[in-house]
């Protein structure tokens, strides 16, 4: 059983709920370019709208600082959620006040409104209690179902949890139902893979993991860190070799809990960085001096594919190498193919997040392969990370 309560506990008939979502989607003009986002949250609004909750949405869009800014209005948004729920979206010129309440007063049971931007408010990101009281006043449920919005306490994200009945929608649901599975109460061995460029910006998550984690392979440009920490020569490669003792101190700490770390055996080596270099594959102790490390080699590959196989769940950020630009995607694609033909056969578990990894994902042609995928981002990494998500935290029984 869950820590926190879903649509399934709530009596929704009749109700005007607070329904906080993630509308933060690209635009060209007033046109939204791609739906993904909106059409995640649409599960969670049908099933309001068919309990006959009066759906009221709240979202922020964009940065404008507490400011009213015409280009980060939500109402070209509303038009595309007409169109992908199939059935009239209402907008309110504000999210409190007389403005918001008439389009609220108006609503009948089904019916579903947008209010706008809540970050055109100071009180919104200060989490300032009349601010999220003058919410409040709008609605008798609450129900948060951004995810990628839950590592902010935000009036809209966490203060409203504490003034009306809180329950998760059914994308935060399926998100931390998935990160449970990951690596709250996973079933183990449990592998984590980790890339990217720098150690710097995930020094928190890789101190997280080694403590919970079984094996920990690590890639990118960061794997050149830990190398160089190793007494490798990694050449002209990208490495913060200022965190070489950090990278010793992390390695200890895995030793110590026993966490294997896997760190590359060879790597695909250019005298430049850009599609179509000119390449060869080495040894990882034989990179040239003039060399920059940009791909795993095959072998690394290859010892990627048998830790895959001994784990039972698999977490993944970041990719393996410079998979923008080609020849230097290989590892990446051949690794999370891998991955996603295990868990489609049945004995893996696999949960993966972070912008660089849905596109890298993406770009194997593999995102919808592995059990969740998660686009939240900074929330995702802070969960990684072990942190307290407050506007998780705030929905808990």
């Amino acid at each position: 059983m869950s820590d926190f309560r879903t649509l399934d506990d709530a009596d929704l008939a009749g109700k005007r709920v607070l329904v906080r979502v993630d509308l933060n989607v690209p635009m060209d003009g007033n046109r939204v370019t791609d739906t993904t986002r909106i059409d995640r949250v649409l599960p969670t609004l049908n099933q309001i709208s068919e309990k006959g909750g009066r759906v009221i949405l709240l979202a922020h869009f964009g940065r404008p600082k507490g400011a009213v800014m015409p280009d980060m209005s939500l109402a070209p948004v509303a038009a595309a959620l007409t169109e992908r729920l199939g059935k009239p979206v209402a907008f309110a010129a504000d999210c409190i006040g007389d403005v918001a309440r008439t389009v609220v007063d108006a609503l009948h049971d089904g019916d579903i409104a947008l209010l706008e931007n809540t970050r055109f408010h100071a009180g919104e990101e200060k989490n300032d209690a009349g601010f999220a009281d003058a919410l409040a006043e709008l609605g008798d449920v609450y129900v948060n179902d951004a995810f990628s919005a839950a590592h902010r306490a935000h009036a809209s994200t966490e203060g409203l949890a504490h003034r009306l009945p809180a329950y998760a929608g059914r994308t935060m649901q399926a998100e931390l139902e998935a990160l449970g599975k990951a690596l709250t109460a996973p079933t183990r061995p449990v592998l984590a893979v980790v890339g990217g460029a720098k150690v710097s910006s995930k020094i928190e998550l890789l101190n997280n993991l080694v403590g919970k984690v079984d094996m920990l392979v690590i890639g990118g440009g960061m794997a050149n860190t830990f190398l160089a920490a190793k007494g490798i020569d990694v050449g002209t490669s990208l490495c913060e070799h200022d965190l070489a003792e950090t990278a010793r101190t992390i390695m200890a700490t895995a030793q110590a809990s026993g966490c294997e770390i896997v760190l590359p055996l060879d790597a695909v080596v250019a005298q430049e960085f850009k599609a179509g270099a000119s390449n060869e594959t080495v040894a990882i102790d034989a990179v040239p001096a003039s060399g920059m490390i940009l791909d795993l080699g095959p072998a690394s590959v290859e010892l990627i594919k048998t830790k895959i196989d001994a784990a039972a769940t698999l977490v993944w950020n970041g990719p393996l190498g410079a998979f923008e630009i080609t020849p230097f995607d290989v590892a990446t694609v051949t690794a999370a193919r891998y991955a996603a033909a295990r868990t489609e056969n049945g004995p893996l578990i696999s949960v993966a997040g972070g912008g660089d990894t849905v596109a890298a994902l993406n770009h194997a042609g593999v995102g919808d392969a592995f059990s969740y995928v998660s686009t939240a981002g900074g929330a995702f990494l802070e969960w990684m990370e072990g942190k307290v998500l407050p506007g998780v935290a705030a929905l808990s029984k």
